[in-house]
């Protein structure tokens, strides 16, 4: 095993606990020290069905340790996703069906792939955390909420905030750093994964290994990545993001325009490019992130085209086009638009695409297969997607 952990610490926040470089128990000397490859555990709640290059970042780390020579255990939480993550929200979150959440986990499956190692026999482990949070009974249930205490439980900022602001606060919420925490101890990690706004429940899962008598996981905290904007974190609801599963044009003409000052981060968090031999123009810079991410999911060739693609102002190569003017009457229903541009062969396959949930529009998935839109300008400059290779742009 290397001894260097270049790796290891590229782009990290924090690694806790950590006491001093000449701590004998760190991470570093545990990497060392063990005789068998170390569980690595992200875990990932598939309450959406898209993930964006914010989400990456823990999945990158994760094939780090991979090709490190360690044990990649992904987790899926099917089952914690029901309740949802209350980090950062200030109301509660709508519950998912279990149909909701088991296709979104597939939709995440497929985006991670170009990530991780899915090949490498002993390399990944994927799990669901149905597997063992569904068989709970209330004895044991009852075991894991005497490890904490409300007062514990309130100074998680989330919960301090919104108690605060006399904000509800149901108690199947309490349940959930608790049951990502029993994760640890049912893979029984050795590290865990996660970004900085993590830390508490990544916390919980080192006291509950500690209380069921395992030798309690280290946590690595990464940083949580700003969007496209120069100002606010990654995320859909802002339109800041750069989606995994969109077009390659899509994704050039975006990390193209990333601002300067966010550059060296991009670069240092989403590729492995060393950092002390990038370009110093920061248009070639951004010209190279763009490529080198592209290249990452679709390939040199996608990549090539992208870029093509984008010194003609996005209008020749990589994206076809469809005018909307062709579309006779409006309100219009996004079925019949798939069969006018060719992406489907008929109305009715259009509507049964939906249904399937192959339909994407600007990397958004559709699940109303009834959807209508009523005028043109609804539909201008919008990427319709079928399946995973084809694209149209909607123009005037």
């Amino acid at each position: 095993m290397t001894q260097s952990f270049s790796w290891l610490h590229r782009g990290v926040a924090e690694i806790f606990p950590h006491n001093g470089d000449n701590d004998p128990e760190s991470l570093e000397k545990r990497l060392l020290n063990s005789d068998c490859p170390l569980r690595i555990k992200l875990g990932i709640d598939p309450t959406g069905a898209d993930i964006h290059l914010g989400h990456s970042i823990p999945v990158r780390k994760l094939r780090a340790f991979q090709d490190a020579g360690h044990t990649a255990v992904l987790i899926i939480g099917d089952f914690t996703a029901r309740i949802g993550d209350p980090t950062g929200k200030s109301e509660v979150r709508r519950q998912l069906t279990e149909a909701d959440v088991a296709q979104n986990a597939q939709t995440y499956l497929d985006q991670v792939r170009p990530i991780l190692d899915f090949d490498t026999p002993g390399r990944l482990e994927v799990r669901y955390n149905s597997e063992w949070l569904s068989r709970l009974d209330l004895g044991k249930t009852l075991e894991l909420l005497s490890t904490m205490t409300v007062g514990q439980m309130l100074a998680k900022e989330g919960f301090a905030e919104r108690y605060k602001q006399e904000s509800p606060i149901f108690l199947h919420e309490f349940l959930y750093p608790l049951m990502q925490g029993y994760d640890s101890v049912a893979v029984e990690a050795d590290v865990e994964l996660g970004g900085t706004d993590q830390k508490f429940n990544i916390a919980v899962g080192r006291d509950l290994q500690r209380h069921f008598g395992l030798k309690p996981q280290f946590g690595l905290l990464l940083p949580i990545l700003i969007g496209t904007d120069g100002v606010q974190k990654m995320s859909k609801s802002l339109g800041n993001y750069v989606g995994l599963g969109e077009h390659p044009s899509q994704k050039y003409q975006k990390l193209q325009g990333i601002p300067d000052n966010l550059l060296s981060q991009y670069f240092e968090l989403l590729t492995d490019l060393p950092l002390d031999s990038l370009p110093e123009n920061p248009r070639y810079a951004q010209e190279f992130l763009a490529w080198e991410i592209v290249s990452q999911y679709h390939g040199e060739a996608a990549a090539n085209q992208a870029r093509e693609a984008a010194k003609t102002g996005g209008r020749e190569g990589a994206l076809p086009e469809y005018s909307v003017a062709a579309i006779p009457q409006f309100p219009a229903k996004l079925a019949f638009i798939l069969g006018a541009t060719g992406l489907c062969k008929s109305t009715a396959e259009g509507k049964r695409k939906i249904q399937e949930g192959g339909v994407r529009i600007n990397g958004d998935k559709i699940a109303d297969a009834d959807l209508s839109f009523f005028t043109p300008d609804d539909l201008y400059d919008k990427v319709l997607q079928v399946g995973k290779k084809n694209f149209v742009r909607l123009v005037k």
